[in-house]
């Protein structure tokens, strides 16, 4: 397996150098907006320890991760009433992994909407501020 690179995206976003709407994070995982959203609310959840995906992170760096993705899944139901959650996690090219730092998604979901395909469209910046806005709120409440 390839070593962790320092220098991919999520590890910039880590230390500030690449903007992000963040909404939520606490000392062990980070948890923004994805800038190109398979469905209104699509958030990503990252260790702030570097981990290229499963198979290298520490098993207590990853129950951190798990425990970011609960708390914005139910955030997410109340924000966008939504019918539902998919959390995904990839892991390698041959796995479906991107970005080579250890990400879960969390996409609210409705009856009947089917999600975007992956990378298909950069969400206008305004909405990603609503979203942001609606899950922190939602996150206050919780």
């Amino acid at each position: 397996m390839t070593a962790y690179d320092a220098n991919n995206p999520f590890a910039k976003i880590l230390r500030g150098e690449f903007p992000c709407h963040k909404v939520y994070e606490d000392d062990h995982v980070l948890a923004f907006l994805d800038i190109m959203p398979r469905c209104p609310g699509h958030t990503l959840v990252i260790p702030k320890a570097p981990a290229r995906n499963i198979l290298d992170i520490a098993q207590e760096d990853f129950a951190h991760v798990a425990r970011g993705a609960h708390k914005i899944a139910r955030a997410a139901m109340t924000a966008f009433k939504a019918d539902g959650i998919t959390v995904q996690q990839f892991n390698e090219p041959a796995g479906g992994q991107v970005v080579f730092h250890l990400h879960m998604h969390v996409m609210p979901r409705r009856n009947g909407v089917a999600l975007l395909p992956p990378a298909s469209r950069k969400e206008d910046g305004k909405a990603l501020e609503e979203h942001a806005a609606r899950l922190i709120a939602a996150l206050k409440g919780a």
